[in-house]
């Protein structure tokens, strides 16, 4: 088994140090353009570059975590190849990712003005350890708001709510109880929609809240890789 954490929009891998740490056999991964290379246009880019990176790797049996975009990710990657993963798991992610207007126009702002983008981050990193959060924040104006707006757009086009049912492998889907950009109720959707779905809130976190609240949504992770298929799918 091969667990693959995806971040989410305008991301890096080093946001998932907690996980990475307590997981010392998972990865977390760059997507293209973050900053390297060019960011893919879409969600179904992302899942076709992903696919190239896993086999070459010659990864087998994978877990795909990913938060906001990187669900959206993990998603459409277990309805159009579900022979190439174990499990999936989903954090602060939703069937559908409309983007309030407020947060593109932000972005869109945020180009010819780096403060606007700096007061956005300290306010939705607020509630993480002043280390990571400063690691995270300098990743963040490496990509730029360009990317940022790029996955914000690319999420505000996925939607696969009409085939959401269709995901037939064990699934996480996991969110804090804050969270206001992929609420609870994504996540209860999540849950209800595929067969079998493990659902876990986080009592005070927020969209982030795999870096806010490591010690929880680790062992939640772990109770989930811990258990078997068959129980998850069919209990």
């Amino acid at each position: 088994m091969k667990l693959i954490f995806v971040h989410g929009s305008g991301g890096c891998k080093e946001v998932w140090l907690y996980q990475t740490k307590h997981f010392p056999e998972a990865i977390a991964i760059d997507l293209p353009g973050h900053p390297d290379g060019e960011p893919c246009t879409s969600v179904d880019s992302y899942v076709e570059w992903l696919r190239g990176y896993i086999r070459d790797s010659r990864y087998i049996d994978v877990v795909l975590a990913g938060h906001s975009l990187g669900g959206a990710i993990a998603q459409l990657y277990a309805l159009k190849y579900p022979e190439d993963l174990e499990r999936i798991i989903l954090i602060g992610s939703g069937a559908r990712l409309r983007v309030n207007t407020v947060y593109l126009e932000m972005l869109e702002q945020a180009k010819s003005n780096s403060n606007i983008l700096m007061h956005y981050l300290a306010d939705s990193h607020k509630l993480i350890d002043p280390k990571l959060r400063e690691v995270i924040q300098r990743r963040a104006f490496e990509n730029g708001p360009n990317v940022f707006l790029n996955d914000m757009l690319c999420c505000d086009k996925f939607d696969v709510m009409d085939r959401i049912q269709e995901i037939k492998l064990p699934t996480l889907a996991l969110c804090g109880s804050e969270d206001i950009m992929t609420p609870p109720k994504y996540t209860k959707y999540l849950a209800n929609k595929i067969k079998g779905a493990r659902e876990v809130i986080i009592e005070g976190g927020t969209h982030m809240v795999f870096a806010e609240k490591p010690a929880e949504v680790n062992q939640a992770i772990e109770d989930f890789l811990n258990s078997p298929w068959e129980e998850l799918l069919y209990h």
